[in-house]
């Protein structure tokens, strides 16, 4: 994709995000457990809206020049997805919670803002922009490369939270090619061919559930 397809994609899902944000049922079941076990509403919108805020965040942050992160070995090495106790999921549902504890009009209210201003901003940002990835100390991405993580963050979280506060919304399409393109070569990367091969074509030879990557 161009810098232009990538952008265009994270901000088309962005938008979606805060609509969703503001719907008054998600703040109706603020404090109700969501479709993810463990954390509430508030925690997953709170989640959702830190991968518009976020982009912000880091772009504020200080580069040093460090071999940049790919979006795809961004996810492949992550380890304890599906535990609830990993560090992993503990570190990302105290961030969640630290977003949504200033309550769903604010978390909505934010979140829209951000948009509004990564609208501008992202068209301005040259090609080659580097983002240091602040919760992972030293650590850097180009900025394309990390909004590709965020559409990935967006196709999965808009549903889990549209699920949770029992409202309808779609991911749109260019973010969900880009999300389904991340996460499958993530797969190959943690996996390899040969086992992604056999979820694919011979699932009764998939011993390790090679798709499964978040």
């Amino acid at each position: 994709m161009t810098t232009t397809d990538t952008r265009t994609a994270y901000l088309l899902a962005a938008e979606q995000a805060v609509h969703l944000l503001a719907e008054a049922e998600v703040a109706h079941r603020w404090q109700k457990e969501s479709v993810l076990p463990g954390m509430s509403v508030g925690a997953l919108a709170g989640h959702l809206a830190r991968s518009i805020l976020q982009v912000e965040w880091f772009l504020d942050g200080r580069v040093a020049g460090a071999e940049p992160v790919t979006p795809v070995h961004y996810y492949a090495r992550l380890t304890g997805t599906a535990t609830p106790d990993s560090a992993l999921n503990v570190g990302v549902r105290a961030r969640s919670e630290e977003t949504a504890a200033a309550g769903p009009e604010a978390v909505a209210g934010q979140a829209r803002a951000a948009w509004q201003r990564l609208s501008v901003r992202l068209a301005e940002e040259p090609a080659d922009r580097r983002v240091a990835v602040l919760h992972r100390s030293g650590e850097e991405m180009r900025l394309d490369g990390y909004l590709e993580t965020r559409c990935v963050e967006f196709a999965v979280h808009l549903e889990d939270l549209a699920l949770s506060a029992g409202v309808s919304t779609r991911t749109p399409e260019p973010a969900l090619a880009v999300a389904i393109g991340v996460l499958f070569a993530a797969a190959r990367e943690r996996h390899g061919d040969q086992a992604v091969l056999h979820a694919l074509a011979r699932r009764e030879r998939d011993a390790g559930d090679a798709l499964r990557v978040l």
